[in-house]
Order: structure tokens, then C-alpha cells, then sequence
């Protein structure tokens, strides 16, 4: 578990000054009120914002439909979303509802239905492991389609001495949960270090999940590892590291995934500062790509995405710095945000040959501040990326984090950006109040795309809500 991860599960929407005795705790500065963050390093020559758009961009107009509050009825704090899409259903999952919560939409996300928690993930309270403070119940969700039309709901649990993985499966397009599978670590070590968990569905069926494992909580050594599963979910593989540096030198948090035809799949690597960790396998402060054509026996040399633009990672980075799509040519895309030089920047890179090689990181947020930009990206159609952010706070670290808002920009292989960015939530959400490590994004049919994020609108309760917006 990262210093990110360890943080939100301990003070998930509280106010962005740290209590002294918990940052101590948890090894992070703390600030007090009124007092200044640390200042922004000095920026290099870095993409500017324009100062006007070109008129071909600035021109274009945007059909957004009304913003939906997805998490309606489900009682505390609602935040990191996850989202997929099997048209005209589309379903959301968060940490919420007690445990993960779940809702679905089967009028292609115009409404959704009653938000429920998913079987097994609830709990309340922590419980403190070898210094480390878990939460009873489950975080970090994640979802995938398989073709057939069963969903698969992936989360983390900590239960019987076991930090691992679940999955929820759903055969009635997510009207109701039959089974939760138990995607376990090796045996021989309880007390284990596990976070950040991403699923994903191969055209035959077979699932493959990501996770980020380490053999002890009490040591800072992340891997990010990758089980699968040919039968439903029912029966799971023996953990295979992806990341280079098993067991004790990979400092990787998270690892977004593709599956496609013939055991393809695709992963981004978040390598991130862990503290303590004795020398890194790939310089931390990056993300990295790799690929496997044999269902994740044997993995590729990893390819850094984009280190010119700057490092990512600090200790107020709890979100996730990792997304990948790819498009229905093939053309993959990764985006992720740095926070030095230059403050806090979000970045797109985009492979036309598979992963071997990448171009240089397109600078996809105007803004010059420190605010955490979430990123996100979904593939469209040929050389064509939707990249969603929610940019605010940070919550954690300084005494006035901006407000959390969420927008979308289109771009195009050919071309570059096809809009200037497109503010897709009404109102602003509460800058102290955690909105979660990521946020969802679909392609819908008519060049739609779906949105959801989390925010605290008009308190200090973190909803999730979701949008469309039309591209022409």
C-alpha cells in the first residue's frame, strides 16, 4: 500500500491541514492552519495554455446532458469511481455504501437505478496490521464486461490476515451478485501488502486482475502482479509479477490493464517514491508500459511513457497517476499528471506500434497550480482519445485547496486537440473533501462519453455523479 493509499484509508474526507499526531503517524509533513504549502518548484520551458484558443477549437460546441447523482441513498462518504460500459447498460462502482457500492443504468446512462452495496465488501472501522491502518471494509473497486455480458466487480479486503483481492460476479447485467470469488496471495504469507487492484475481460472470456502485493505490510515493497481466471472467476492462477523488482525492489502502485485476442494484454506501471525502499528496479517518479502475448506468463522490457515531462508522485499524491485506453485501430493511449517541475500538470502520450514506442507527452491541462489533476482516457475511433481529469485540492497537505471540478478534451492522432477543455460538472465540489483516486470514462455510441466523478457539492459529503457529453 502506498503513503497515498495508507492516508485515504485513515482520514477519507476530512480537511486538507493534517492533524499533527497522525501525520507523524503516517510519516507526512504537517501544515498548520494558515500556514504556506511548500512552494511550487521553478518551472522549465513547459507547455503554456494559450491565451485563446484557435478559433477551429473555440468554435466547437458540446451537447452535455443533465448531471445524474448516481450514489443517491447510500448514506457517508462516495468516492473513486470506476465505470464500464455494455451498451445500453452502464454500470458505476465506488467506495461507498458501506463497503462498494454499485449502480447501474440500463437506459444507456440517462438514470440509474438504486445505488446497492456489493456483496462482501462491508465493514466498519480499521484495523491496525504491524503498524498499518486497514480499513474492515473494501476499497479500491474496479470493473469489467466480459463479452457474454457478465460483470465483474473487483475490490481489496483485508480478512483472516490476508490483504487480497474479491470479485463480485454478476450473470444478470448487474441486477444482482451470484458469487464472490476470493483472489488470493501465497499462503505462506499473512500480513501481506495489498492495494490498487484493476480488472479486465478478453474477448474468450478469460479475466485477468492487477494488483499491487507485497509479502509483508511492514515492509515499503510494492509489486504490481497479475492473476487470471478461465473459468468465470471461480478459480484463480498463482500471482505472476509484471513489474521488474520481485519481490523487494519494484515500488510500483498501480497497474491500469488491457486484455485483448490470443492472450494480448497491455499494462501501464505506476513506479512511485515509496519511503524506505532500498533502490528501485525502473527510476520511481514514472510510468512505464509493458505487454504480454501469452496471458501474462512472460512480460516485456518496460518502456518509459513520457519522462521528459517531469516526475510524478510526492507525499500528497494519493490518487492514481495511470490510465490506459486503446482505439479501435489499435493506437493505445496513456495518461497520467506529474507534480514536478511546474506544479501539478496532466499528460497525454499515445503508441502507434503497440507499446514499443510512444510520442512526446502532449500537455492536456491549461492550468499553473498545484491542484491534483485526475486523468482518464477512453479510446474512440481510429487516432481519436477522450481524456477526462477532475482537477481541485489537493485535499491532503495545504491549508486551501482549490475547488474539485471536472472536464473532457478530444484529440486526434492526426490533427491534436479537437476542443479546448470542456467543463463537464455544474458545480464545484468541496476542495477538503477526498473525491476518490479515479474517475470513470466510456465511449457511448453516437460519439458520447460518459463521465462520473466524485465530489462533496455544497457540504462535506462526497457524492459520485456522472454526465454525457456529445463530440461532433
Amino acid at each position: 500500500m502506498s503513503r497515498g493509499s495508507l492516508v485515504r484509508h485513515t482520514i477519507t474526507g476530512v480537511a486538507g491541514t493534517c492533524v499533527a499526531g497522525l501525520c507523524a503517524a503516517l510519516g507526512v509533513p504537517a501544515y498548520a492552519a494558515g500556514s504556506a504549502a511548500p512552494a511550487a518548484p521553478a518551472s522549465p520551458a513547459v507547455a503554456a495554455a494559450p491565451a485563446r484558443w484557435p478559433a477551429r477549437i473555440a468554435a466547437v460546441q458540446h451537447r452535455r446532458g443533465p448531471v445524474t447523482e448516481v450514489s443517491r441513498g447510500c448514506p457517508g462518504q462516495n468516492a473513486e469511481v470506476e465505470q464500464a460500459v455494455d451498451y445500453p447498460y452502464v454500470y458505476e462502482t465506488w467506495i461507498g455504501c458501506g463497503g462498494i457500492g454499485f449502480a447501474r443504468s440500463a437506459d444507456g446512462g440517462r438514470t440509474f437505478g438504486r445505488a446497492a452495496r456489493v456483496p462482501g465488501s462491508g465493514g466498519s472501522g480499521f484495523v491496525r496490521v504491524g503498524g498499518r491502518i486497514l480499513p474492515k471494509s473494501g476499497w479500491d473497486p474496479a470493473i469489467a464486461v466480459a463479452p457474454d455480458g457478465t460483470v465483474y466487480v473487483s475490490y481489496m479486503i483485508f480478512r483472516h490476515g490476508y490483504d487480497h483481492p474479491r470479485v463480485a460476479v454478476s450473470r444478470d447485467h448487474g441486477a444482482s451478485f451470484a458469487r464472490v470469488a476470493q483472489v488470493m496471495p501465497p499462503a505462506r504469507h499473512r500480513d501481506n501488502w495489498g492495494d490498487r487492484d484493476f480488472i479486465a475481460v478478453a474477448p474468450d472470456g478469460t479475466i485477468y486482475l492487477t494488483w499491487d502485493y507485497g509479502p509483508s505490510l511492514r515492509l515499503p515493497d510494492a509489486n504490481i502482479v497479475i492473476q487470471r481466471s478461465s473459468d468465470g472467476g471461480q478459480r484463480w492462477s498463482p500471482i505472476t509479477p509484471v513489474s521488474p523488482g520481485y519481490p523487494s525492489h519494484g515500488g510500483d502502485v498501480a497497474g491500469p490493464l488491457l486484455a485483448g485476442a490470443g492472450g494480448r494484454i497491455d499494462v501501464l506501471l505506476w513506479v512511485d517514491h515509496d519511503p524506505g525502499l532500498r533502490g528501485y528496479a525502473l527510476p520511481p517518479g514514472h510510468d512505464y508500459f509493458t505487454s504480454s502475448a501469452d496471458g501474462g506468463r512472460t512480460w516485456s522490457r518496460p518502456v518509459a511513457v513520457g519522462r521528459p515531462a517531469g516526475t510524478d508522485g510526492s507525499p500528497f499524491t494519493t490518487w492514481i497517476d495511470a490510465d490506459i485506453a486503446i482505439d479501435a485501430s489499435g493506437t493505445l493511449y496513456a495518461t497520467w499528471d506529474t507534480q514536478h517541475p511546474g506544479g501539478d500538470i496532466g499528460w497525454l502520450s499515445y503508441s502507434t506500434d503497440g507499446g514499443r514506442t510512444w510520442s512526446p507527452a502532449r500537455r492536456v491541462t491549461p492550468d499553473h497550480d498545484q491542484a491534483e489533476h485526475i486523468m482518464a482516457v477512453a479510446g474512440g475511433r481510429p487516432g481519436i482519445a477522450y481524456v477526462g481529469w477532475l482537477t481541485g485540492g489537493p485535499f491532503f497537505g495545504v491549508p486551501s485547496p482549490r475547488p474539485f471540478s471536472q472536464y473532457l478534451r478530444v484529440f486526434s492522432v492526426r490533427r491534436g486537440w479537437l476542443s479546448a477543455p470542456i467543463r463537464v460538472s455544474l458545480r464545484s465540489g468541496n476542495g477538503r473533501v477526498w473525491p476518490g483516486d479515479t474517475i470513470g470514462i466510456s465511449l457511448l455510441p453516437g460519439r458520447r462519453v460518459m463521465l462520473s466523478w466524485g465530489s462533496a457539492v455544497g457540504g462535506r459529503v462526497s457524492q459520485i455523479w456522472a454526465r454525457q457529453v456529445r463530440h461532433p
